[in-house]
C-alpha cells in the first residue's frame, strides 16, 4: 500500500483544517487506518484511527472532541478533520495503514510521507 498525506498547512487557533490520505496498490478497504503526529524533539503519538468498514473509531484523548477521522472506501481515501485547533497540535502529521485496528505505531505496517500542520497563536 503506498500513502499519499495533503492538506496541512498554516492556521491560526481555533481554526480548521482537513487532511487527507489517499492509499493506492492492495485493497484499502481490508486496512484499518491511523493518524499519527510527531512534533520536533517529541516522538511520534497516535492521534485516531478508524476501522476497515468505518464503523469504529478511536482518539487521542487530546484530540477527542476536536478532532473526526473518516474514510471514504471508493476513493481510497481516510481524512481527519481537525476543527479548535491549538499550537500544540503543531506537528507532521502521517497516515497509516494496518491489518489490525490499533493506536501503537507498531501496529501499522504503511506510512504516508507527513504532511506539516502548524498552528500559530
Amino acid at each position: 500500500v503506498q500513502l499519499q498525506a495533503s492538506g496541512g498547512g498554516l492556521v491560526q487557533a481555533g481554526g480548521s483544517l482537513r487532511l487527507s490520505c489517499a492509499a493506492s496498490g492492495r485493497t484499502f478497504s481490508i486496512y484499518a487506518m491511523g493518524w499519527f503526529r510527531q512534533a520536533p524533539g517529541n516522538e511520534r503519538e497516535f492521534v485516531a484511527a478508524i476501522s476497515w468498514t468505518g464503523g469504529s473509531t478511536n482518539f487521542a484523548d487530546s484530540v477527542k472532541g476536536r478532532f473526526t477521522i473518516s474514510r471514504d472506501n471508493a476513493k481510497n481515501t481516510v481524512y481527519l478533520q481537525m476543527n479548535s485547533l491549538k499550537p500544540e497540535d503543531t506537528a507532521v502529521y502521517y497516515c497509516a495503514a494496518s491489518r489490525v485496528f490499533g493506536t501503537g505505531a507498531y501496529d501499522y505496517d504503511y506510512w504516508g510521507q507527513g504532511t506539516l500542520v502548524t498552528v500559530s497563536s
